[in-house]
Order: C-alpha cells, then sequence, then structure tokens
C-alpha cells in the first residue's frame, strides 16, 4: 500500500492548543518536518521529529502539559525513565532529563501517578502539580517478583477505572514444547508456564509489594502482549497478542515455508475476566478464520481446537509483532478515528522466504467498543526502505504510541530512539 508523501507546507497554523500551560508561546501547531520525518501518511497529516538518540524507546505517556516520559529497554546512563520538555514552544523536546535505574517497556499514567516497569517489577511515581515527578529516587514498588526468562520478558501495564492495574507475564517458550523450539518435540500436558506466565494478571494500584498470591490471573492463554489499552467505550481490556513462530522449522511435514511466514494471526483480543485464548493448545488461522490445534498437541493444521478458547476480535497478518496499542479519544483528526485503535507493529524476524513485514501503525476502526473488521495502514516508512529481509535493515521500528492533549499522535522508536509526533491539519 502506497501513500504519497505530503509537501511540506501544507500545514497551516490554525489552532492554539488545549490544556497545555507550557505552550503560551506556541500559539499555533508546530510546523512539521519537510519530508514527514520520513513518514508515509494519509492526505492531511502530516509529522516530525520531537526527539531523537534518547535510547532504545519503548511505551510512553504525554501530560496535559505536553511534555514525555519515555521508557527506555535499557538504562542509559542509569537512566530508564526519559523526561522530555519543550521549553521554547515549537513542538519540539529540548530539555532531557531522567531516572529509574532499571530497563523494562510498560508505562502509564492515570490521575497523578506515573505506573512503570522492569521485567520483573511495577513501581509508581507521585506527580506534582507540574506532572513531573517528585519522589524520582523513592518510587512505590507495587508488585515484584514476577516471572521472567530468557525471551517474552517484558512487563507491559495499563489500569482500569476502578483502582485495578493490568501485567501481562509472557510466556518464556514458543510453544510450551518439552524442548523448546526443538523439531518434533510435542507440548507439554497441561502446560505447566501457564501457572505464572502465559497470561494478564489484575492487582490492585494502591497497595505494595503485591506479587502473585495479591494478584488475580485475569485471563491466560496468551503468549505474549506488548501493546495493551483500556477501551473506555465499554469499559474493557483489549491486548494484542504475539503470535507464536517456527510452523515449518518444528513441524516441516505439516506446514511449508509460505504457510509458516503468513500464519498464525497477530491477534487483538477483548478480554473478560477468566478468559481463555487458547496458548499453547492452539493459534487463529486468519485465513481458514478458526482456532487450529497446535501441531504440539495433536494438530494438522486443519483439526479446530477446542471451543472452550475466545476467538479474536480482529486478526492481521502473521509475525508482525504488535508493540503498541491505543485507542484515540481525541477531537484533532478527523471523526472515522475517534474511538478506533492505533497498533504499533514493531515488525517481523521470520517470514522467511517471504520479505519481512510490518514496521509501521495501522488504524482498525471501532463501532460501540468493538472493530468494525477492517484496518488501514496509516503510517509508514519508519524503515526507510520497502525491501526489508531482516530486522537489521530497518532503520526504525515504531513500538509505543501516546496521545497528546491537543490530539496528536506520538510514536516511539527502539531502534534509533526517536519519537515522532503526528498531526492532522486538512481538510
Amino acid at each position: 500500500m502506497i501513500i504519497p508523501l505530503l509537501t511540506a507546507g501544507i500545514f497551516c497554523s490554525l489552532y492554539a492548543f488545549k490544556n497545555n500551560p507550557s505552550a503560551g508561546r506556541q500559539i499555533h501547531p508546530p510546523t512539521t518536518d519537510p519530508d514527514n520525518a520520513g513518514l508515509k501518511l494519509p492526505s492531511g497529516f502530516g509529522a516530525l521529529v520531537v526527539a531523537d538518540s534518547i535510547g532504545k524507546a519503548r511505551h510512553l505517556v504525554v501530560t496535559k502539559e505536553g511534555n514525555l516520559y519515555v521508557k527506555l529497554a535499557k538504562p542509559v546512563k542509569e537512566k530508564g525513565i526519559i523526561y522530555l520538555k519543550d521549553k521554547n514552544g515549537d513542538g519540539r523536546m529540548d530539555e532531557q532529563s531522567g531516572f529509574g535505574n532499571y530497563g523494562g517497556t510498560g508505562l502509564y499514567l492515570k490521575d497523578g501517578v506515573l505506573y512503570a516497569s522492569s521485567n520483573d517489577e511495577v513501581f509508581s511515581y507521585q506527580l506534582d502539580e507540574k506532572n513531573e515527578v517528585s519522589n524520582q529516587n523513592n518510587p512505590s514498588k507495587l508488585i515484584t517478583k514476577l516471572k521472567k526468562g530468557r525471551q517474552h520478558d517484558t512487563k507491559s501495564i495499563v489500569l482500569d477505572n476502578s483502582g485495578n492495574i493490568y501485567v501481562n507475564i509472557g510466556a518464556y517458550s514458543n510453544s510450551c514444547q518439552e524442548k523448546d523450539r526443538t523439531p518434533g518435540s510435542p507440548g507439554m500436558k497441561g502446560c505447566p508456564i501457564l501457572d505464572s506466565a502465559g497470561g494478564i494478571w489484575q492487582f490492585k494500584a494502591n497497595k505494595l509489594n503485591q506479587s502473585y498470591g495479591d494478584g488475580i490471573r485475569y485471563a491466560t492463554g496468551i503468549r505474549n502482549v506488548v501493546g495493551l489499552d483500556w477501551n473506555q467505550q465499554n469499559n474493557t481490556l483489549f491486548v494484542m497478542q504475539h503470535g507464536r513462530d517456527q510452523l515449518n522449522g518444528l513441524w516441516p511435514d505439516l506446514y511449508d515455508e509460505k504457510k509458516s511466514a503468513l500464519l498464525p494471526a497477530e491477534c487483538l483480543y477483548m478480554l473478560k475476566k477468566g478468559d481463555n485464548a487458547g496458548w499453547p493448545y492452539i493459534y487463529y488461522d486468519q485465513y481458514q478464520k478458526k482456532n487450529i490445534q497446535a501441531p504440539e498437541y495433536g494438530g494438522d493444521g486443519k483439526k479446530e481446537g477446542s471451543k472452550e478458547y475466545i476467538n479474536p476480535a480482529l486478526a492481521f497478518p502473521g509475525h508482525l509483532a504488535p508493540n503498541g496499542l491505543l485507542f484515540y479519544t481525541g477531537n484533532q483528526f478527523p471523526e472515522k478515528y475517534r474511538n478506533g485503535a492505533f497498533i504499533a507493529f514493531h515488525g517481523s524476524w521470520n517470514r522467511t522466504p517471504e520479505k519481512q513485514e510490518g514496521f509501521y501503525v495501522v488504524f482498525a476502526p471501532f463501532k460501540d467498543g468493538q472493530p468494525t473488521g477492517e484496518w488501514e495502514i496509516f503510517a509508514d516508512g519508519f524503515a526507510g526502505t520497502d525491501n526489508v529481509m531482516s530486522p537489521r535493515d530497518a532503520k526504525h521500528r515504531p513500538c509505543g504510541l501516546a496521545q497528546g492533549p491537543d490530539g496528536s499522535l506520538y510514536v516511539t522508536d527502539d531502534v534509533k530512539g526517536t519519537v515522532y509526533r503526528i498531526l492532522y491539519n486538512g481538510k
């Protein structure tokens, strides 16, 4: 899908920022980059780089003043959370500081509290009247001793409106084989991994030093989640699952390379308490439009899985690696985007012999809290090339998403540490 780049100068200054005291000097929206920061966007949209080279930027939040907190996968100079401010009102971040000497992905802002995760703990920081952290060196430890392994160890987080925090605990396995990622190895009976991983756990957002015994396994059978968000229309948790790998590499008699490159789907799930999405026993086939029994548990690529497992709300092509999910509630973008979902696809590594795919942000419209079933590429060009054969070929890889107080969309990149801002000013 090719979308022509917008020409420079299309963005006239038409509106003032709302709810942004620090933007008193910034009467008009910022000037977008002449090449829209290298991105391909729909007509009427433009983009600019607001920060660069800050580290491996994962999830982020935007304060009502328009300042940014960005979580880094690995600390830079003992700072795992970067705080960015626009001091001169030009829309670009020109002051940087940081705190939190731990890596990770999760970051969430709600009711004057900043929540952040390492790969095995979750912390909270109090914000002052300027939405700046007042206890940088003394955060509250909310959750501790969470399971982590050599894969899928990020702990993405989100809050509901009832004082609960939800934490992804990814499965430290591809498909719960007796010997992980070993050709022909069967799946472990009863998959013991699911006792402490492979799902979403619910904890209290204001209780200290919680661990598994204090929480609830809210939903299970979910291999790994990086992107998740709370839908305000239907007051429900949505998550994007990273689907399993290596169907051909592990079961070559059942799947050829092309099928393995395309399957299984990356799935958007709407989760209720007690839901089971079926990992490792099934995967979702977007072509057959049903849950298929996993080969580790007796499947042959056609046998349908148990009806006890939920179906996805929406299915995307395989292996795109969804790392960010955001429900858009702003007014800046055209009406079609309101309450719909933006999803940042980090990009694949295992679609050989096909070229690698993803490395873009997509939009999926919603109606009454449910996806309509359609989706489209919204922002492309992060990779810097249309021919990505290896993830190393991608110059940038989108990861986190956040909405600014004026309705702008922010996107992080965890390759070069770039933060993008996307605006609309079309007709």
